[in-house]
């Protein structure tokens, strides 16, 4: 028997990833079901070869739903998962939410795959922000052979982090300047076409963003609590992938030549590293694929033990849809979760 699964946001950038992704890597569904808020419903999504008509969220019975998908914002997830998950139907949240409760596996399968077993305490796990996802692949295998101490990363992410409006914002911008017309700005607080936004969600008390912020809190959680992060998130005129340039300390020594061989056999990571021109990855060449992209490997010489990369990777996918359907993957393949109707 198969699992029944519920996706939540169905209508949305990442929701649409998320059943496109069930289908290309064959999940073992045997039905399907798009959920959306009252003005979405009845709207076609795509689905492999079928379409489904969006369901409404508000009067749908999980009673016999294996697995939730939900990336609908935190304000849906805070109300509706705690709710969804007391009829033992898994909820994989795609929201900040729920990412820093104690009793909710915070989880990237390549790198803390264990931590899925702390799930049955809420029934809830969570999907790390889009620009942590990425770097915590990288980090992972490195952290094990020389330990991390310190990481500085200024990120460079697409427009598609900020949803379906921050998409259609750059695409009307650009048309715009290239007719000689009026540029207006209503999902950024500054011209986002041809133009960098040192800026990515609130700004808290200590001069960081929230962004920034939910990297620095998530790496700990999953990774280490002794790291010590720094960010600074800047949006970019991309629609798809999100780029980081990270340096990073370690506690060992470590070559960049050792770097790359660890990086080139650890999942979930591909390393393209030619010092030649074009001999990376750039967030255009990412787009649709799974990979965490690493290029631009060296040893940072103004640090004792200090690397520096360049690292790429479509956030939609991993940073986002793909990392909750490989959740869901690996919940099956160590026997946490059985159908209800098997």
């Amino acid at each position: 028997m198969g699992y029944k699964v519920a996706v939540v946001g169905a209508t949305g950038n990442v929701g649409r990833e998320m059943l496109n992704i069930l289908a290309e890597r064959q999940f073992p569904a045997d039905e399907v079901v798009a959920l959306a808020s009252s003005r979405s419903i009845g709207t076609e999504v795509s689905y492999g070869d079928k379409i489904l008509k969006c369901r409404h969220l508000d009067t749908y019975d999980f009673s016999d739903t294996d697995i939730c998908l939900m990336s609908a914002g935190g304000t849906p997830a805070k109300e509706w998962a705690p709710r969804i998950g007391a009829q033992k139907c898994l909820v994989i949240d795609n929201s900040s939410a729920w990412r820093y409760d104690s009793d909710v596996p915070l989880v990237v399968p390549e790198v803390n795959a264990a931590a899925l077993d702390g799930f049955k305490k809420k029934y809830i796990i969570a999907n790390p922000n889009c620009s942590t996802a990425q770097l915590v692949v990288a980090l992972k295998p490195l952290h094990d052979a020389a330990k991390i101490t310190r990481v500085v990363v200024s990120t460079y992410q697409s427009v598609s982090g900020a949803g379906k409006d921050a998409m259609d914002e750059l695409d009307r911008q650009t048309k715009a300047l290239y007719s000689l017309g009026d540029v207006q700005m209503n999902k950024f607080p500054k011209r986002i076409a041809f133009n960098l936004i040192p800026q990515i969600d609130v700004f808290m008390e200590d001069g960081f963003t929230k962004e920034e912020w939910k990297m620095m809190v998530e790496t700990k959680k999953i990774l280490d609590p002794k790291i010590k992060l720094t960010a600074t998130c800047v949006r970019v005129p991309v629609f798809i992938s999100h780029s980081e340039s990270v340096n990073v300390e370690f506690e060992k020594p470590i070559t960049a030549d050792e770097a790359r061989d660890i990086l080139r056999a650890a999942p979930g990571v591909l390393v393209i590293d030619k010092r030649e021109p074009g001999g990376y990855i750039t967030p255009h060449e990412a787009a649709g694929e799974d990979a965490t992209y690493v290029s631009r490997i060296r040893e940072d010489a103004t640090v004792e033990n200090g690397i520096a990369f360049w690292c790429v990777s479509d956030n939609l996918r991993k940073g986002a849809a793909l990392n909750a359907i490989q959740i869901a993957e690996t919940m099956i393949k160590r026997k946490l979760i059985t159908p209800k109707k098997g």
